[in-house]
């Protein structure tokens, strides 16, 4: 098949509609497999495909099957039925394994036919299943056939599109069609017995979904933008609208047809543009664009499918937006011949009220700028009124572009400008400006080191000008206020942080007394000159030496903070004070700049030891400085390095120090471990105290607490209930039998205790109170701090008598001397009562 797109088919593709042929992209058709050809004729679509464009192409391709020749080498005889004996049977019918009889008698099979491709309308309103066709083969009439369909739309997806009666045979489609989701659909018609055997070859079966009118054309872009010169002639091209349809091209659904249907605004003329009905293509029709007039066009364009059928077809607009560009069709003119301004001395803009795109003023030293519309601004550079007060200038307007064809103006125009210039205060300036000057370091405070004056340039103007710092890092300069002369206020250092490169720098202010004051700044710089004022220092500043010599040296150097030539070489020597010095070390000389210090005897004790050294610089006059090195002097091993016992003994830590000091932290950490006891066991203390005070201070009708002071007798009056036990609680309900506190209010029943006699038995209040000592220290709910035990509680409803007939009686008749039996703890209440009568 040949194919072409008008690009070359750059990236074309072919595809088929059947699995057993495919294209390659040479467009040679090929079979994929083994085919068996079961009719003497074969269709196919071959479909053409641009991935770019994503277009699609399509052509029909007609196979004829050449009969293959007999071992005899004729044709086998018999009549070809064409397509046209299908009108003689039934109209929904197809037979396409029809059987003929030979004249001998037997029975051949016919070469199968080649149906013709059914037709089915898109989007038809039913009623679904809608029947297409009904096939059916001879040999139904010997035995019972079943019919089936295979291929997208039957078994493929979309699935169940196409149905078949297996019995009948007869097609039918179950749903409407869409063209533009499928055109087409190629499926297989299968006969076989009711065992599955085939009976006959598949037959092709194809079927073409029949466009109709149900898209409208749709516009790639909803607003398009072009533009056109004004004073184009009639035909200038403009731009292409673009609509696409989904419907078939190649019918009148999918052809589509532009028009204009309005134009704003109607100027000059209401049809200044037209489009090709076909391309879409915009052109000028009428003369007389003009951007001065109208900038900008709007059209609105209608696409109608139906080839243009406004009755029939489906339509869509869309807007052209024409801009009209602008050309060179006007020269420039200057609306006044004169024009008078003025500026101040300092420079400033200077507005020209003209229409104007160029200024010829570059030789009064003027610049310029496009301003808004084409509207020129001058900026008057810094012009001086002390020496032109006025300026007469010729500007010119010109194009810079060439003027449009058919213009018959000058392209140029000139005008007269008179700029009158404004006498405006000017700040003084030094006219030596970074001064420098050189002189040594080390001047005496009141040295006078220049004069740093500026100049007004307000010739005309009587003004003063006063002079102050402005900047002056190290603070070693004064001014003059009045005549600018330079002093120092310290002594210059050239070797200070404040001095970069020999040279420091220092900002002053100069200020006059216009209105408005005007000031400027002048920089001065001093270049100091080094002297020999700094001694050097040795380096380093501490050593490590072997005890034995001849296995290392201490290599030494010194550093200078001046410059050449006042800095090396260098000369070291021992002092000869004390005399250890130059009998345990000699010092050789390496070059300018180095020596080398080593032992001079064959051992010295290790240890450290401060050796001086006198290093003396080439300056003039020289300067020579004492400079002490701690040596450490150390036993070494064979590699020359200290040794780890050598180092604490170079230290100065002998082995009694280090015992003395093992000791000392023997002693420490035992200190710390007896506190550590000392403060658990007093914690122990604090926790198994006793809970019952004093038997000498047990008063029952008083609580004595000596730590605290209270608001006194009133704050004495306790409310004892609020330390019992809530009734609540159950862990007290959960509590093992045994010795119960009493100072907790019993829970459930109450045991009901007998009568006590009127005198109890001394030893029962003993008994009672140990008691409720012990229940209160082997009772786990206790709060971990002191507490007020109450022993006195006895339960509601107490068969005990009422402590109210305790009372003082003047009869005598009670006796109490039994307290006195009761021991200790009841001396003071046997003392209040027993001894009544003799007091």
């Amino acid at each position: 098949v040949k194919f072409n797109n008008c690009a070359g088919n750059k990236g074309v593709r072919y595809e088929t509609n059947s699995l057993d042929f495919k294209v390659r992209a040479d467009g040679t058709m090929y079979a994929a497999r083994q085919v068996q050809m079961p009719s003497k004729q074969l269709i196919l679509v071959v479909t053409a495909w641009d991935p770019q464009t994503l277009g699609r192409w399509e052509a029909i391709v007609r196979f004829l099957v050449a009969e293959k020749v007999q071992h005899n080498g004729h044709k086998p005889k018999g009549r070809k039925t064409v397509p046209g004996e299908l009108a003689q049977q039934q109209s929904d019918t197809l037979l396409p394994w029809r059987q003929h009889q030979s004249v001998n008698g037997l029975r051949r099979q016919k070469r199968d036919w080649v149906i013709p491709p059914i037709n089915v309308p898109e989007n038809s309103r039913g009623p679904f299943p809608q029947q297409l066709v009904r096939i059916r083969s001879d040999k139904d009439k010997e035995i019972h056939i079943r019919y089936s369909i295979t291929g997208v739309g039957a078994d493929q997806p979309p699935m169940e599109v196409f149905s078949i009666d297996p019995v009948s045979g007869r097609m039918y489609v179950t749903r409407p069609m869409d063209r533009e989701e499928r055109a087409s659909y190629h499926l297989r018609a299968h006969a076989v017995d009711m065992n599955g055997n085939k009976v006959e070859n598949p037959i092709d079966l194809y079927i073409y979904v029949i466009d109709m009118n149900d898209n409208r054309p749709e516009f790639i872009n909803q607003v398009y933008n072009g533009s056109v010169d004004e004073g184009s002639k009639p035909g200038t091209y403009v731009m292409t609208v673009t609509a696409n349809d989904a419907d078939d091209s190649t019918t009148a659904n999918g052809m589509v047809r532009y028009r204009i249907v309005t134009q704003t605004p109607q100027s000059p003329s209401q049809n200044m543009f037209t489009i090709n009905s076909e391309t879409g293509d915009i052109v000028t029709v009428a003369a007389g664009l003009d951007r001065e007039k109208v900038q900008q066009y709007i059209v609105i364009v209608q696409a109608t499918d139906m080839e243009g059928n406004l009755n029939y077809g489906l339509s869509n607009t869309a807007t052209a937006i024409i801009t009209v560009t602008d050309v060179n069709d006007n020269p420039p003119e200057f609306t006044a011949s004169t024009v008078s301004t003025h500026t101040s001395a300092r420079g400033e803009r200077w507005d020209a009220p003209h229409h104007v795109h160029t200024c010829a003023c570059s030789h009064f030293g003027f610049s310029q700028r496009r301003g808004p519309r084409g509207k020129m601004q001058c900026f008057a550079a810094a012009v001086d009124y002390e020496m032109n007060r006025a300026f007469m200038l010729t500007v010119m307007v010109s194009n810079q572009a060439p003027l449009a064809s058919g213009i018959q103006m000058s392209f140029q125009s000139t005008a007269g400008v008179t700029i009158s210039v404004t006498d405006v205060n000017e700040a003084p300036y030094f006219p030596t400006n970074h001064k420098l000057i050189r002189l040594e370091e080390g001047v005496p405070m009141g040295t006078v080191l220049t004069m740093f004056s500026a100049v007004d340039p307000d010739r005309f103007m009587q003004q003063a000008i006063r002079y102050s710092k402005l900047s002056d890092p190290a603070n070693w300069l004064n001014i003059n206020a009045t005549n600018g002369q330079i002093t120092t206020a310290a002594v210059l250092d050239r070797e200070s942080d404040y001095i970069k490169n020999n040279v420091y720098e220092a900002t002053f202010l100069a200020a006059d007394n216009g209105i408005p004051p005007a000031s400027g700044t002048g920089t001065l710089q001093i270049y100091l000159i080094d002297i020999n004022d700094n001694a050097p220092e040795l380096l380093p500043k501490e050593a490590q030496i072997c005890e034995k010599p001849n296995l290392n040296v201490i290599n030494i150097t010194a550093a200078d903070a001046d410059i050449d030539p006042n800095v090396g070489p260098f000369v070291f020597e021992l002092p000869s004070v004390p005399s250890a010095v130059r009998k345990n070390w000699t010092i050789t000389r390496l070059n300018g700049d180095y020596a080398q210090l080593s032992l001079r005897i064959m051992y010295l004790e290790a240890g450290v030891y401060d050796v001086p050294i006198i290093v003396t610089d080439s300056g003039n006059p020289p300067l020579y400085n004492t400079s002490i090195i701690k040596v450490k002097v150390c036993p070494c091993d064979e590699n020359g390095d200290c040794t780890t016992i050598g180092a604490v003994a170079a230290a100065g830590l002998g082995t009694g120090a280090i015992i003395a000091i093992l000791i000392c932290i023997i002693i420490l950490l035992t200190m710390v471990l007896l506190f550590v006891v000392w403060m658990k066991r007093r914690e122990k203390e604090r926790h198994t105290k006793q809970l019952l005070i004093d038997p000498e201070d047990d008063v029952r009708d008083n609580i004595l607490k000596y730590d605290e002071e209270g608001g006194g007798e009133e704050d004495q009056d306790y409310d004892l209930s609020q330390l019992q036990q809530p009734e609540t609680m159950d862990h007290v309900l959960n509590k093992t039998p045994g010795v119960r506190r009493v100072d907790e209010r019993p829970i459930g029943a109450e045991p009901q205790y007998p009568i006590r006699p009127v005198i109890p038995h001394p030893g029962d209040i003993g008994d009672f109170i140990n008691e409720g000592l012990r229940a209160a220290d082997n009772d786990p709910t206790a709060p971990p701090y002191d507490s007020l035990l109450v022993f006195d509680y006895e339960g509601s409803g107490s068969t005990a008598g009422s402590v109210s007939s305790l009372n003082s009686s003047s009869s005598g008749d009670q006796d109490y001397d039994y307290l006195n039996d009761w021991g200790p703890r009841f001396k003071k209440l046997a003392d209040m009562y027993g001894g009544g009568e003799e007091d």
